[in-house]
């Protein structure tokens, strides 16, 4: 576990679900950083209570309010998954919601982009700074280059090349951030279902035999789309993902160095490995 962070300085984790929040905790406090969870009712996981937090509910804006004014407490994190958004039903009718209220229409009204950017702004005008989970935890992506065993040949590589094209591609329309190609051929493109359903699809058409190769081949490429603020929204791949390739008959995994959270990265590598899949991060040139 590697991190980079000013060490010493207060570190506040907003806290969704999945076990990335607890593992950027013991990143930070491993540097020295005194760390506070505030941990979402209904959305955490419980591994979030090894290290000091507080559950706060959606509609708990007066006690929110006061949990963020510790002393030097300035960075803070919003890491893990989020199954609902708020709603006026859950929300406390006080005098931090009256002044809130502005922000609080802002992430209940919009879209998903609307939710992200209203909720980075509340958490701004209340004086903190939002980094990104990777800035604390830097092994939570992949730097260029094989993360496990196997090393993708000559074909898998020109492979990789169509298909992170192809990936970043659909993110500049706004329209996915991963794509699958095989021998050459762009089998498929993410859109509004996802990665892991994306690659159930991969499954059924070479189930269908629309699209047919033998053993394992081809490649998953995954990046952000350009427009994505990676401190809140990093692009993610995990165990599921992982599975997900190997049903589907794929060769491997291709990522963007730096730009892509691997969730239980250990796991990961260690499944990768056992099923002879390669791993790679590869170089954004838009960086």
């Amino acid at each position: 576990m590697t991190t980079s962070s000013a060490a010493g300085e207060p570190l506040t984790i907003v806290a969704g679900g999945g076990s990335v929040p607890a593992y950027v905790a013991a990143a930070a406090m491993k540097a020295g950083r005194p760390v506070l969870i505030i941990a979402l009712k209904g959305e955490a996981d419980p591994s979030v209570e090894a290290f000091p937090h507080e559950w706060v509910g959606w509609g708990d804006l007066g006690r929110l309010e006061a949990l963020l004014k510790r002393p030097g407490a300035r960075d803070m994190v919003l890491i893990g998954s989020v199954r609902s958004r708020p709603d006026f039903n859950s929300i406390k009718i006080d005098l931090a919601t009256m002044r809130s209220l502005k922000d609080i229409l802002s992430i209940i009204v919009g879209g998903d982009d609307d939710v992200l950017s209203g909720t980075i702004k509340f958490f701004e005008r209340r004086g903190q700074r939002i980094v990104g989970a990777h800035e604390i935890a830097t092994d939570l992506v992949a730097a260029p280059g094989p993360l496990g065993r196997r090393k993708p040949g000559r074909g898998e590589a020109a492979d990789i090349a169509v298909a992170m094209r192809a990936a970043r591609a659909i993110g500049a329309i706004d329209a996915g951030q991963a794509a699958v190609v095989v021998n050459g051929r762009v089998v498929a493109l993410e859109a509004a279902e996802g990665t892991d359903q994306m690659l159930e699809r991969v499954k059924g058409i070479r189930a269908s035999g629309r699209v047919k190769w033998s053993g394992r081949a081809g490649v998953l490429a995954k990046c952000p789309r350009p427009q994505q603020d990676l401190r809140v929204d990093m692009p993610t791949i995990g165990p599921r993902t992982i599975e997900a390739v190997i049903e589907a008959g794929l060769a491997g995994i291709a990522v963007a160095a730096g730009k892509v959270m691997i969730v239980d990265r250990e796991a990961v590598v260690r499944r990768a490995d056992e099923a002879g899949l390669f791993l790679v991060g590869e170089a954004d040139p838009a960086s």
